[in-house]
């Protein structure tokens, strides 16, 4: 009997051997992420809380690389879609997890105007500038800081007229995962100059697990009675709409599917959903958002002072990734909060301006968990 005992507590460990070495071996390490970049100060930071969570960050745009959260049956996973190299993340033209700015979202034109004076910027999408331009801060190499064993501070001065923006930028994000699994991710900045700023992250996630497929079957809420439509270019026509009778309301929880075939103009304008959502609620921290992946129970909620939330359904996503998984049109979903598209241009909006001596401050909070 106890040779029988011995037996099947040695299958046990060997199982739970292999388990974990496989998952170790699907963790990105320090030396496969380096590779081929070793002197050129590129850093892989990784962080975790008492429950088991892993975030991994890099300096390269101040990024998410991985975020490992359980399933309903304890089953780890890493649900950000993006690159497992540096060389990936700097030869690639993808936002993947990046810190956005420095005015996330676009800006008509590729203009605006303070006190007078008009800037011009790239014009990367069409007519349009789109996420602080080609070389914005998703291209930054920042200098990282392991603040704690859950915290990271990261910092980058963008100097005056980079990408076409007035005035030296000192900016610090730091991420930091707490043992309510919850990752938060909170914005500083000061100017020497009147500009504008709208930081955002731009991580892609899947909840069933990057590599998995679509996200269509997730199930989505926006806390949101209102959006900001847009013209045939994206950029906001400066009406504040209700969603009520469109496909853009998510004030109840949905398949993201349900509505996405729709022939409402705005759906086609995006070729899915790329849209702006006013967020109920005042500037303190609130919920903007929910996700639910329906067969893992993974689930998401988005916090946030922001007024606006991005709602990004991954319509024009193709890439190589991790694993050499091929991530394909809505294999993931973009939640970024911020303030409106083209809010420089649209002065009902709430405005993006920074003045001397003011301190800018956003906070952004990715709350992982189970559905029972």
């Amino acid at each position: 009997m106890n040779k029988i005992f011995k037996i099947i507590g040695l299958m046990v460990l060997i199982i739970l051997s292999s388990c974990q070495k496989n998952q170790n071996l699907s963790m990105i390490t320090i030396e496969e992420f380096n590779k081929g970049y070793e002197d050129q100060n590129v850093e892989l930071f990784t962080i975790s809380n008492k429950n088991g969570l892993v975030c991994q960050l890099t300096n390269i745009g101040a990024r998410i690389v991985s975020i490992w959260t359980p399933d309903k049956n304890g089953d780890l996973k890493d649900v950000i879609v993006g690159y497992g190299n540096a060389q990936d993340f700097i030869n690639n033209d993808n936002n993947f997890g990046a810190t956005i700015g420095r005015y996330g979202n676009r800006i008509g034109d590729a203009q605006f105007s303070l006190d007078s004076i008009q800037y011009e910027l790239e014009a990367n999408n069409g007519k349009n500038s789109l996420h602080g331009g080609t070389l914005g801060f998703h291209t930054k190499l920042w200098q990282g800081k392991k603040v704690s064993d859950n915290s990271i501070s990261f910092t980058y001065l963008s100097p005056d007229m980079e990408e076409g923006f007035p005035g030296n930028l000192n900016i610090e994000v730091i991420y930091e995962l707490d043992n309510d699994n919850a990752l938060s991710i909170k914005y500083y900045a000061e100017t020497d100059k009147k500009t504008v700023v709208n930081l955002t992250n731009h991580a892609y996630f899947n909840l069933k697990g990057q590599g998995s497929g679509h996200i269509n079957n997730h199930l989505l809420q926006i806390n949101a009675d209102n959006y900001t439509p847009v013209d045939e270019s994206m950029i906001p026509t400066g009406e504040i709409a209700s969603v009520k009778n469109t496909p853009l309301d998510f004030t109840k929880m949905k398949e993201i599917a349900k509505d996405i075939e729709s022939d409402h103009i705005q759906i086609k304008y995006g070729d899915g959903y790329d849209h702006n959502w006013v967020i109920n609620g005042n500037s303190e921290l609130k919920l903007a958002a929910k996700v639910i992946e329906p067969e893992s129970k993974r689930s998401m909620e988005v916090y946030t002072n922001e007024p606006g939330i991005q709602f990004y359904g991954g319509n024009f996503l193709n890439a190589t990734g991790k694993n050499g998984n091929i991530y394909k049109p809505q294999h993931a979903l973009c939640l970024e909060t911020q303030h409106y598209p083209d809010s420089p241009n649209q002065p009902d909006f709430p405005s993006t301006t920074l003045e001397i001596g003011e301190k800018y401050y956003s906070i952004c909070v990715y709350k992982f968990g189970v559905e029972k």
